[in-house]
Order: C-alpha cells, then sequence, then structure tokens
C-alpha cells in the first residue's frame, strides 16, 4: 500500500487543537507525493455555497465551529487532502492527509472536517459504476459519510466506533432509508470495549460485507480507538490495527485508505506502521497485548449486536 503525503497538510494551522500538525510530524520523513490542486471533485459531494463558506471562513483563518478551526493555508490543504484520497483510491494507497473528513457534511463542516475525502473518493469510484464498502473503524462515527450514502444501495457504509461520544449518531437502528436500507451498519462500542468485543463484531458482520460483494474498500482508518488515545474511552491495542490491516487484506482485493482520528502522536506511528504490515502481508512491527472487556461491555455489545441482526436480518444473512 503506497503512501501519499504532501508536506501542504502541515499548512493547515490549528495551533495547540489536538487535531494538529504534530499528528503527521509524529511519523518521521515520508516522501512527497505530487498532488494536483483541483477543486471539481469537491462538487461529488458539497454544495457550491459550502465550498464558498469554506473558502471564505479559510481566508480569514476563522471556525467552521468552534472544533473545527482553520488557517489561511487550510483551503489549500483540505483540497489536496481530497486529491490525496482520489490518488489512492486509484493505486490502493493509504492517503496521510489532514484536516480529516468523515464529520464533513454536503453542507457542514464539523469534528475537525472540512471536506469529505473519503466520501468524495467513493463517489468518484460509484458515477464509474462501482459497488464500493466503506470501513470505518475511526473510534467516533463517521456521520457525514453515513449522511451521504445512507439513501444508496451502491455503498455499505459500515462504522464501529464508541457510543455514547461525539457525534452522538451511529445507533444500530440507524440502517439506512429508501434504496440504502440495510446498507448502513452501525456498531456502537460501549466506552472500554477491547479488542475481543471488537473483532466478534467484525467477524459477526463479515458475510454481510462478503455478500455485497464491493469492487473497492474504502477505509476511514482512525487510531482514536487505541486504549491511550486521549479523546476516547475505548480499548483497542496497538496489534488490533495490525490484525485489522490484515483481515481486511485476506478479504478484499482493492482497499483503499485515508487517515481520520488518533491523537496519541507517541502511539499513532505505531498504530499506522502495525496496520499497513498487515493490509501489506508484512510481520507485525509493534507487539502490544490484545485486550480484554469487562463482563459488563460484553453484555451491553451483545444487546446492541442482537438489535442490529434482527435490522438487518431482512436484507442480508448470517
Amino acid at each position: 500500500m503506497q503512501l501519499i503525503y504532501n508536506k501542504i497538510f502541515l499548512e493547515h494551522d490549528t495551533g495547540s487543537h489536538p487535531e494538529n500538525k504534530k499528528r503527521l510530524e509524529s511519523l518521521g520523513p515520508i516522501e512527497e507525493t505530487d498532488i494536483v490542486f483541483d477543486e471539481e471533485p469537491l462538487h461529488l459531494v458539497h454544495s457550491q455555497s459550502y465550498i464558498d463558506r469554506v473558502k471564505d471562513v479559510c481566508r480569514e483563518g476563522g471556525a467552521l465551529d468552534p472544533d473545527t478551526l482553520t488557517s489561511k493555508q487550510s483551503y489549500a490543504a483540505a483540497v489536496h487532502a481530497v486529491g490525496a484520497a482520489i490518488a489512492a483510491s486509484k493505486n490502493d494507497g493509504f492517503a496521510l492527509v489532514r484536516p480529516p473528513g468523515h464529520h464533513a457534511y454536503a453542507d457542514k463542516g464539523t469534528g475537525f472536517c472540512l471536506f469529505n475525502n473519503i466520501a468524495i473518493a467513493t463517489q468518484r469510484l460509484v458515477k464509474q459504476g462501482k459497488r464500493v464498502m466503506i470501513f470505518d473503524f475511526d473510534g467516533h462515527c463517521g456521520d457525514g459519510t453515513e449522511d451521504f450514502f445512507y439513501a444508496t444501495d451502491q455503498v455499505l457504509f459500515w462504522s464501529l466506533h464508541q457510543s455514547p461520544a461525539f457525534p452522538y449518531k451511529g445507533s444500530e437502528d440507524d440502517i439506512g432509508e429508501g434504496k440504502g436500507r440495510g446498507y448502513t451498519i452501525n456498531v456502537p462500542l460501549p466506552p472500554e470495549s477491547g479488542d475481543d468485543i471488537f473483532f466478534k463484531a467484525v467477524e459477526r458482520l463479515m458475510p454481510i460485507a462478503e455478500q455485497f460483494k464491493p469492487d473497492v474498500v474504502g477505509v476511514s482508518a482512525g487510531f482514536d480507538a487505541h486504549q491511550y488515545d486521549p479523546l476516547l474511552n475505548l480499548r483497542l491495542s496497538v496489534s488490533a490495527y495490525y490484525k485489522i490491516g490484515k483481515l481486511l487484506s485476506k478479504k478484499f482485493f482493492h482497499v483503499f485508505a485515508t487517515l481520520e482520528g488518533g491523537y496519541n502522536t507517541e502511539i499513532l506511528p505505531k498504530c499506522i506502521k502495525n496496520f499497513l504490515c498487515g493490509i501489506n502481508n508484512e510481520s507485525i512491527f509493534y507487539e502490544e497485548k490484545p485486550t480484554d472487556s469487562m463482563i459488563q461491555v460484553i453484555d451491553e455489545l451483545d444487546m446492541r449486536m442482537s438489535c442490529l441482526e434482527r435490522h438487518l436480518s431482512e436484507f442480508w444473512k448470517f
């Protein structure tokens, strides 16, 4: 899996905000990729009025909301992040970008996100007639992505995320609407969920992904579900991200990824390296003891999973 990166992403200046340039700097030297500045793909997902608003806010270095900051170079960085995600979708690459994207709606930026990188890259593939599964393992629900594809059967959106937690969406009851009913899968993980029940949930639902038969899998690769991330209370180990990568490479032929969250700059490089080793079928780079969940957490997720499976049983076989 080729890395796609450009130093323009460091110019999205958010100061001491949790989503800051140290996230990418922590990864060490990365070979730069030439990425074309192209605003046209933004229209695949976002309204012109919203694009204009982002441009205007960035020109002044303002904020789209209290959590979503910008600087004068943020618009250029965000457009290049979209370009990197599209490039990744063309060659099964990993776009190491910021700002992240999965909380951005068609007409609204939230949760540190300006434009929805994964949604734009996916919609481009859909326009080409491709069936795409989006696998979002960021610890927060990718609500902007979910919203855009909520009524289509061309995209299977599958998110595993902490609940309750920002953005306070992604219930097991939210399974799509219209033609898209059954094509949204939300796994709301209780706080303190560990490796054990995370992968139990993945294994229980993987038959849906196999029945969907995606041409391409797009990954919203967020690493804030790690046990030492400061913004959430999930308990994944570094080793879990190797297992995720390994599983995706085993099950699917074409997989691309774009970076979402992950805010512990000591842990983030280890998580990304392990994910890459897993998906590239290489040996694990960092070992960390797998984490277990308390019985109360296990029971809570079992109840949520049973509810989810009841909702989805009309559309898929388990």
